[in-house]
């Protein structure tokens, strides 16, 4: 095994524990808001991503931001290329993209 990738094994492995502590609030916070009707399952709004922005999904973040529940998407283009997108929670509507041309 490399060493960048024993030392990247390492820093998740003394990561996790504090990870997960904080993970169990946030996941009681998301299902709260699906629970009451503040967002869509993650898997609906998934596929209404996937139709208009193809590409391989690397990283799927949901924050609250100005009274709004955000989906940030962190997409591999086929051309290589990285799209990130907020996409408001509720109903799929894509409020901001940023494209970085690899």
């Amino acid at each position: 095994m490399n060493r960048t990738l024993s030392t990247a094994i390492l820093a998740i492995a003394i990561a996790l524990p504090t990870a997960s502590a904080l993970a169990g609030s946030d996941h009681e916070r998301a299902r709260a808001a699906l629970v009451a009707g503040e967002i869509q399952p993650l898997p609906k709004i998934l596929e209404r991503v996937s139709a208009q922005h193809p590409g391989h999904v690397l990283e799927v973040e949901l924050d609250r931001e100005h009274d709004r529940w955000i989906y940030e998407f962190k997409i591999l283009q086929s051309d290589g290329s990285i799209l990130k997108l907020a996409v408001d929670a509720r109903d799929a509507t894509v409020l901001r993209s940023r494209e970085r041309k690899r």
